[in-house]
């Protein structure tokens, strides 16, 4: 599986974050001036979008993040070859932003709201 640019971007700033505690703060006080300041580019944040970004890192503690519904019931119906995968006893994983229903098993992969800069950061 090939992540993209946004994926990536996502990435460094999570391990930046895990590496210098003053960027973490930074980071969660001010999301998008954080992340502008580490690129050196201007975050380009959809309309009517708000960043948030919390501290997750607390091993005792499980969280769960609710997203919004999905729009309508075409949203939770699997594709032929996702179908067939889990008839197989496979696995299905995939990038989405809403929950993807699967029987016996749900696999969430979060994927950041905002559009990052497409050019790969050096942390």
């Amino acid at each position: 599986m090939e992540f993209t640019q946004e994926q990536k971007f996502y990435a460094q700033i999570v391990q930046k974050a895990w590496e210098s505690a003053e960027f973490k703060n930074d980071l969660m006080a001010n999301p998008i001036e954080a992340i502008e300041k580490l690129t050196g580019q201007k975050l380009n944040l959809p309309e009517g979008k708000t960043l948030v970004v919390r501290d997750q890192s607390d091993e005792s503690v499980v969280y769960v993040n609710i997203p919004a519904a999905p729009k309508n019931s075409e949203d939770l119906e699997l594709t032929e070859a996702e179908l067939e995968a889990v008839s197989g006893g496979g696995t299905i994983v995939t990038t989405i932003s809403t929950p993807t229903i699967v029987p016996t098993i749900i696999v969430l992969t979060v994927v950041p709201s905002p559009t990052f800069p497409t050019k790969d950061i050096q942390l």
